[in-house]
């Protein structure tokens, strides 16, 4: 059905979503060309495809994709790929990484401390704002996109 304007209450809907919600919009065929190569969660890629892949522009749409692709292969932690990713952390001092984050309150030590699924690393420092912030990560865990510092101290 065509408006006055001559577009259809199709393209007059998806012109108000992304309108109102930037970013948010995935196409499902783009995470089904993707998750064929990549074990990711696919609410994982449609994140990054909505951050990248949110246009009508084909070109903007390709460079989006290889970006997502590029993003998962460097930072995507496989578990067993995790001491590679462990290693680059170590030589870089910093490497950022997408896992499942659970977070939970040393009581005894009155801090909270961070587990990596993926990575499989616990007892891992982070700061008090994350878990006020995002409680999901003491129900459960969540999937994050985290910057890891190395720290050879342990402080």
């Amino acid at each position: 059905m065509e408006t006055a304007g001559g577009t259809t209450n199709r393209e007059e809907i998806r012109q108000k979503l992304k309108t109102h919600f930037p970013g948010k919009i995935v196409r499902k065929d783009l995470t089904k060309k993707i998750k064929e190569g990549a074990n990711v969660p696919v609410y994982v890629l449609e994140f990054l495809l909505g951050q990248y892949c949110s246009s009508d522009d084909e070109e903007i749409v390709k460079a989006g994709v290889e970006n997502v692709k590029k993003i998962l292969s460097a930072n995507f932690v496989r578990p067993d790929e995790a001491q590679k990713v462990l290693s680059v952390l170590r030589q870089h001092g910093s490497h950022t990484v997408i896992d499942m984050i659970m977070v939970s309150l040393n009581i005894k030590q009155d801090y909270y401390e961070a587990s990596f699924s993926n990575l499989g690393l616990t007892g891992i420092p982070i700061a008090d704002e994350y878990p006020e912030k995002y409680d999901r990560l003491l129900c459960g865990g969540i999937w994050c996109i985290v910057q890891l510092n190395y720290d050879a101290e342990g402080t």
